[in-house]
C-alpha cells in the first residue's frame, strides 16, 4: 500500500461514509464531502462525522415510530 496514496471521503444517499482513492471517479450514489488525505486523515473525519453507523432510512422510520 502507498503511503502517499491521496484518498477523498464520500458520502451516499443513507448518510453512510467511505473512502476513496482520489484519483478514481466517484462510484454511483456517491458524492464527495470535500475531504481529501491521506488515509489516516481521511479516516479519522470518518471517525469524526459519522457517529452514527445506522442508515439514514432506519433512523427516519425509528424516529417516526417513537413519534407515534
Amino acid at each position: 500500500m502507498d503511503d502517499n496514496a491521496r484518498f477523498q471521503v464520500l458520502r451516499n444517499d443513507e448518510d453512510q461514509y467511505s473512502l476513496w482513492p482520489a484519483d478514481l471517479d466517484v462510484p454511483d450514489g456517491w458524492q464527495t464531502v470535500g475531504k481529501e488525505g491521506t488515509k489516516d486523515e481521511c479516516s479519522a473525519y470518518v471517525d469524526e462525522v459519522w457517529t452514527d453507523m445506522r442508515p439514514r432510512s432506519l433512523r427516519e422510520r425509528m424516529a417516526a415510530d417513537s413519534a407515534s
